[in-house]
């Protein structure tokens, strides 16, 4: 993780502007996070120091169940929050979230803007709006998997979590997440592969026609 400083976080503050956020000024305290794929924002379990925005790339947020299966529950994509749980909630269970890209977030720190984030009506606003449709894409996962076939899911899937054009997950994490068996997943890929949509390389995907990809993923949002 690396933490943006002088020049190169005033001009970063300066190409993203964060005052349609809130109502108060936050620029002097603000601060700048870089993550690279698979680095941690935040430890499962362990409270955030900040309140993160997320302003470039996208991340990954997973559970660990009592028996010690890990399992991935949802994203995180550019302009949305992470850490608005732990901020509303006194005692909340954080999850794990790790940046499945190069990922770039706004961090404001928590112990000093608690208070003016809890009662600044602009903020509280925005952020309702958000946890409403974070809310709605939840329930219309569970029901997609019983609504369309793996071929939509599995390319809406790809393209969440490709990173530069290349597909790296494991495929246990993505039948756990897409509640599909192993060799129906394997059988799925092949066929992405066959019809060129995707290209093997070592343990890792090539995408060589987004279009494709896209036109079965866009089922999902209709």
């Amino acid at each position: 993780m690396k933490i943006y400083n002088g020049e190169k976080k005033r001009l970063y503050l300066e190409k993203n502007s964060i005052a349609d956020l809130f109502s108060f000024p936050v620029e002097d305290l603000i601060e700048v996070h870089e993550y690279q794929r698979n680095d941690w924002i935040i430890q499962e379990g362990m409270r955030p120091d900040f309140l993160f925005y997320v302003m470039e790339g996208k991340a990954k947020i997973y559970i660990t169940h009592q028996n010690g299966k890990v399992s991935l529950i949802n994203f995180v994509n550019a302009n949305e929050y992470i850490g608005e749980m732990e901020l509303l909630h006194d005692v909340y269970y954080t999850k794990g979230i790790q940046a499945s890209t190069k990922t770039i977030c706004f961090a404001l720190p928590i112990h000093y803007y608690r208070k003016q984030l809890l009662e600044d009506a602009k903020f509280l606003r925005e952020l309702t709006k958000f946890l409403s449709v974070k809310a709605t894409e939840m329930a219309a996962k569970y029901t997609q998997s019983l609504a369309f076939p793996l071929e939509n899911r599995l390319a809406d899937f790809i393209l969440q979590t490709a990173d530069e054009g290349v597909y790296k997950e494991r495929h246990v994490t993505v039948c756990d997440y897409l509640g599909v068996s192993y060799r129906h997943l394997l059988h799925v890929l092949a066929q992405f592969c066959d019809k060129g949509y995707i290209q093997k390389e070592g343990r890792n995907y090539q995408i060589k026609q987004y279009h494709s990809l896209h036109e079965f993923a866009e089922v999902l949002q209709n």
